[in-house]
């Protein structure tokens, strides 16, 4: 019981010299001139003795990357002059307030020194005025030179020296597990870098129902305002146009769309000389087959796409192709049995019609390309002059 008593009048004294203490030395000045801090590190030092030293580790020189890091570092100092930031001004009407201005952003990569800028469709749709911010902050007013809304593809101008453009791969030989990197202005943060791997190759349609027969899909993370900015390799050569996400919350959830690079080459010279893209097309009406059907027909294979008609004047007629002659009802279908059957295009199989839509996705109209065919049960290799689609089918 008294040691009890005894310890809180210990605590009291003690409280009461540390106050004592630090009231002194606040308010009187030793006769050396030292200040309060001073004269309270050296009461510090007579009484407790000195504090113990804080040693810090510091760097001993530059710091080192390992390959995977310094490849990350190359590939975006590299790059990163040639990615653009979009800004497109589009004039909406609204039912009270009438023609209301609106302004959307995206990204697109330099692909020549004469100022050409590829970019998504979506990016600069129905847009009254395009600017673009070079990695310099160089803002410059952009003309729309071509765009293919079926491929979600568009070209830009701008006027403007020292210009570095960006080196477009090839996306045919992309393998799933690649390492890839996104470079563009998520949310009008510019020149952001990402990176991931190609997580699958598929076909995806967009919201406005474009459809992307070999989109690369990704985990590197893509945002809006990535749209049309480049999708690199290893090397930092492209191999796609970042597009779109999906997901349930508008940002990146681990899973981007691009498209692939060799879906534009095809068609970029159209874009820089027309302003427009000639579809090339073979000229047929078509179906895919199944096993079943095969049999039941007879066909000699169970797989590809059968020519049910030609188009007069188109290139398949022109090259010797052969519709169907003999009228059936399948499933309430009238179709027309009796023509070629496509098992091969362009060196790739074909077993449904999105097959032969991938084949041309790769060339142009006027391009020559050779097509595998059965007729009965003869084995045929012809070689077709793409035309240009019209009214033509496939």
């Amino acid at each position: 019981m008294k040691s009890a008593n005894i310890k809180p009048l210990r605590l009291a004294v003690l409280a009461a010299v540390m106050v004592s203490g630090f009231y002194y030395l606040t308010t009187h000045h030793s006769d050396s001139g030292q200040t309060p801090l001073q004269a309270a590190s050296d009461f510090w030092q007579r009484n407790f003795g000195t504090p113990p030293k804080v040693e810090i580790i510091e760097a001993a020189g530059p710091e080192n990357y390992d390959s995977e890091e310094q490849n990350n570092i190359n590939v975006y100092k590299r790059n990163s002059p040639s990615v653009v930031n979009i800004t497109s001004k589009v004039v909406v009407y609204d039912f009270f307030w009438g023609a209301v201005p609106q302004e959307g952003q995206g990204s697109g990569f330099i692909i020549d020194k004469e100022g050409h800028i590829l970019t998504n469709n979506h990016v600069i749709d129905n847009a009254q005025e395009v600017f673009v911010t070079l990695s310099d902050r160089r803002r410059l007013r952009a003309k729309v030179i071509g765009a293919d809304p079926a491929h979600d593809l568009a070209v830009l101008q701008i006027k403007a020296s020292d210009l570095v453009p960006l080196t477009l791969g090839d996306s045919s030989k992309l393998q799933v597990g690649q390492k890839v990197y996104a470079i563009g202005n998520p949310f009008g943060l510019s020149g952001t870098l990402t990176r991931g791997i190609v997580s699958s190759v598929r076909p995806v349609e967009e919201q406005n129902g474009v459809r992307i027969d070999a989109a690369i899909q990704t985990d590197a993370a893509i945002n809006p305002g990535n749209s049309g900015g480049p999708l690199m390799n290893y090397r930092g050569d492209v191999v796609g146009i970042n597009t779109l996400i999906y997901s349930q919350v508008g940002q990146s959830a681990g899973i981007g769309f691009a498209i692939p690079i060799n879906t534009a080459k095809a068609v970029l010279n159209d874009l820089l000389t027309l302003g427009r893209v000639k579809r090339p097309s073979i000229g047929i009406q078509s179906i895919g087959i199944s096993p079943d059907f095969a049999q039941q027909y007879g066909l000699a294979a169970d797989a590809g796409v059968l020519i049910l008609k030609v188009v007069p004047g188109g290139a398949a007629e022109q090259a010797g192709l052969h519709g169907g002659s003999r009228r059936i009802v399948y499933g309430n279908v009238p179709l027309e049995l009796g023509g070629d059957l496509i098992v091969e295009m362009d060196g790739q199989p074909v077993n449904l019609p999105q097959d032969i839509s991938h084949v041309l996705d790769s060339h142009r109209a006027g391009d020559t390309i050779e097509i595998v065919v059965f007729r009965g049960d003869r084995k045929l290799k012809v070689r077709v002059v793409l035309g240009e689609a019209g009214a033509q089918q496939a």
